[in-house]
């Protein structure tokens, strides 16, 4: 099959950290390895690619680094996001350069412009850093003012994390893709910034990855978006023994289904919102799947008016996604 014209492929979390390692470079780099390996089977002479990614480890683990030099203020999100965004744009950019040698690669800070009254700034949910055990936590909070939040057998940070509106950098990318670059962009969801009477200035916040890609797929009216975690697909029933895997679904059919907040939920809902404001397709599975993805088979397939289907049997369970 060939694949779209203009395809969005947002790594999820997992795609650079998986669950358990640690946050050095040398963990990094091989996950990005593996990344830009599974990304560069998509392209073809036809293709055009933008690949977005997260950041929730990395700006927390830059923001730590921050807290421990005390002769001047930790640099708020907004830069420690741009930071992240330039530091993993710079592997991907390396990595999918020597998978593609014939194809142009760039990477591009992004500025997304959110609202002043979001209510997301008065209710903290992004979760970014390292789990951290319920004592350690709560000691952090108290010392640093920070919100926090159950994950899994642990606790994390948690920061607001408003909705995306307009991509500053579009028209930029857009050029970029007609000159056939492929595009990494919106890294951790884009740098947050309000635009007021003095113009653009970044915000202390943290914008959802997914969300923002959705929002990049549509303006760019991207023919497909892929969403590209650790699991084969979104699952009924998630952690229980009679969990099953979704096949394919429409945007109202998945959305009768419950979701983890903190993991596939944003998924679920940025690749529902690409669908239902397009008629396009998205699609939500394991990263090494990324070509059958595309292909229409593997993972979950989110189309208009398709009716839903369901694995036969239980979903074998995974670790957690991001």
């Amino acid at each position: 099959m060939t694949g779209p014209r203009r395809i969005v492929v947002a790594l999820g979390g997992n795609a650079l950290q998986r669950r358990g390692e640690s946050l050095d470079v040398g963990h990094l780099q091989a996950n990005v390895t593996r990344a830009a390996e599974a990304i560069a089977a998509l392209c073809d002479d036809d293709t055009q690619l933008v690949v977005t990614h997260g950041n929730g480890p990395q700006v927390g683990l830059l923001a730590l680094q921050a807290e421990a030099y005390r002769d001047v203020p930790p640099y708020p999100l907004d830069v420690l996001g741009a930071e992240s965004e330039g530091m993993i744009g710079y592997l991907l950019d390396q990595h999918l350069s020597a998978e593609l040698p014939d194809r142009r690669v760039a990477t591009l800070l992004t500025q997304v412009v959110v609202s002043p009254h979001d209510p997301a700034f008065a209710a903290p949910t992004k979760p970014i850093g390292p789990v951290y055990p319920a004592a350690d936590a709560e000691r952090l909070a108290r010392e640093r003012g920070w919100s926090t939040a159950p994950d899994g057998d642990g606790v994390r940070r948690v920061v607001p994390s408003p909705t995306p509106g307009r991509i500053v950098e579009l028209p930029t990318i857009r050029l970029l893709l007609d000159h056939g670059t492929v595009v990494v962009c919106a890294g951790g969801g884009g740098i947050p910034v309000l635009n007021g009477a003095a113009g653009l200035r970044g915000v202390e916040a943290v914008i959802d990855k997914d969300a923002t890609a959705a929002v990049v797929a549509r303006d760019l009216g991207a023919d497909a978006l892929l969403i590209l975690t650790d699991v084969p697909a979104v699952r009924t029933g998630w952690a229980s023994p009679s969990a099953r895997a979704i096949l394919r679904a429409s945007p109202e059919a998945l959305r009768r289904f419950t979701f983890a907040a903190g993991s596939m939920g944003p998924k679920v809902t940025a690749a529902c919102r690409f669908v239902q404001e397009t008629g396009h397709r998205a699609a939500i599975g394991r990263l090494e799947d990324a070509a059958a993805l595309l292909a229409g088979t593997a993972g979950t397939q989110i189309l208009p008016r398709v009716p839903l289907a369901l694995a036969p049997d239980p979903a074998p369970q995974a670790a957690g996604h991001s």
